[in-house]
């Protein structure tokens, strides 16, 4: 048995840890858990724990439905949660999912996103993630279609103390940064309500566990302060959405292979093959970064969010900026991609992110002109005569351009990409054919 298996094992005695949760996250990104006796770890490492996969979305079929979840040990961290007792009795570990054979399982989120990263370490990159979450904390989540109410009123980087969860954001940074997520900067968004936790940088497999972690933190950490925290893209009309722009670079060893101290922007070619990869695939793979009917109420012209393929440095209405805070450190040269919300799965978000960006370096794309204007105040027809290429405006419009895609169907596999069109599908015409409250009180007296 390897060291870290050892230390999981030995920490569990020490800690009197009573409960081990084995996380996985199915096809759409929700997070899935079994909870075993830390007796049966020892064996779960050998062996897996079999549960039916077919009661999994997107996992398999019936017929195929044994499916194995093996524990990795190096995700192993102790909840911050005590018990009424005061001791921290459970801790959680991510799984991969196999086959019975041992094989990995195709549709394992985790499993898509290693094979790109694979992908790129055999092009000698190695891939680093730092993600700005934006979420809502309501007084409660209505589930009979009135609107929430947000937990406070502030605005973008208001200091007030409000009456509804005032020390939220620090006990929800303690809670991360016990497991081990480091945080680098937290405030309050433009929205009332609205939040951003900003984790450090880390490589995109981490991170992407870390995602999962985050949104099941800041929803416990929520309840206990009397309100609720969503994710979802947009829950409010009149008030900008939830982003999660996700900052990418590339190394070579220890050099960013995105930094060249000689270029007016210190970006290299390898940098700027990689966002014209992402703007050439931009429209392919929006399905997959915002992947709900909701997340397009986001995408809109006149909001802060880019609604067309073009990008620029420190130009917060592209699609894709580099940001300027500090031109001369070559390990902060990186690029950020503005389009995922935090409702995405971010193991597939971070593959098709990373498998387009590799694309264009493969290829040596040519990236276009930067984007000098506020895009936001473009009109569709000038855009379109200043080369900009409009991105999808709604689900359908994205599952087109992804059924069309090579590079989206490469990247997922052919289980999940057949898997998740089916699924939006669906949504999509369970969502086209809802007569909504807008229509109701636009068209009733017709």
């Amino acid at each position: 048995m390897d060291r870290q298996k050892e230390f999981v094992l030995r920490t569990l005695e020490e800690r009197d840890i009573r409960f081990v949760r084995l996380w996985f996250t199915d096809v759409l990104g929700y997070l899935k858990s079994v909870a075993i006796a830390p007796a049966e770890l020892e064996g779960a490492f050998e062996e897996g724990i079999g549960f039916d996969g077919s009661s999994i979305e997107g996992f398999s079929r019936v017929s195929e439905a044994d499916t194995v979840a093996k524990p990795d040990a190096s995700t192993f961290q102790i909840l911050p949660w005590a018990s009424s007792k005061g001791h921290q009795h459970s801790a959680r570990m991510f799984c991969d999912i196999a086959m019975p054979d041992g094989s990995p399982s195709w549709a394992d989120s985790r499993h898509v996103l290693r094979r790109q990263l694979n992908k790129a370490g055999d092009l000698g990159f190695s891939c680093y993630v730092h993600p700005e979450i934006e979420f809502f904390l309501l007084k409660d989540l209505p589930n009979d279609g009135t609107p929430p109410e947000p937990a406070d009123y502030g605005g973008y980087f208001d200091q007030a103390v409000h009456e509804a969860a005032p020390n939220f954001r620090r006990h929800a940074i303690d809670a991360l940064e016990s497991m081990g997520i480091s945080v680098e900067f937290s405030h309050h968004e433009g929205a009332p309500g609205q939040q951003e936790i900003d984790l450090r940088y880390a490589d995109a497999l981490s991170m992407a566990d870390n995602v999962m972690t985050f949104r099941y933190v800041v929803k416990e950490v929520a309840i206990g302060e009397g309100v609720r925290a969503s994710f979802m893209p947009k829950p409010f009309s009149d008030q900008p959405g939830s982003a999660m722009h996700t900052h990418m670079s590339l190394f070579e060893g220890d050099t960013n292979a995105f930094h060249n101290p000689d270029d007016p922007m210190q970006l290299s070619a390898t940098g700027k093959a990689f966002i014209a990869g992402i703007l050439e695939h931009a429209s392919e793979i929006s399905a997959v970064t915002n992947q709900w009917v909701n997340s397009y109420k986001r995408l809109v012209h006149g909001g802060e969010a880019p609604t067309a393929a073009s990008w620029g440095p420190s130009n917060r209405s592209a699609l894709v900026r580099v940001p300027m805070y500090t031109p001369n450190k070559a390990s902060s040269r990186r690029v950020e991609i503005r389009s995922p919300d935090s409702a995405c799965n971010p193991y597939l978000t971070f593959a098709v992110l990373v498998a387009a960006g590799l694309r264009g370096i493969e290829k040596n794309y040519e990236l276009p002109p930067e984007a000098e204007d506020d895009v936001w105040s473009l009109t569709p027809a000038e855009r379109r005569a200043m080369g900009y290429r409009e991105l999808p405006q709604n689900l359908d419009d994205a599952l087109r351009e992804m059924e069309r895609s090579e590079l989206v169907a490469e990247a997922l596999g052919e289980h999940v990409f057949d898997y998740f069109l089916r699924n939006k599908r669906k949504e999509w015409e369970d969502y086209r054919g809802l007569v909504t409250p807008f229509e109701l009180k636009s068209y009733l007296g017709l």
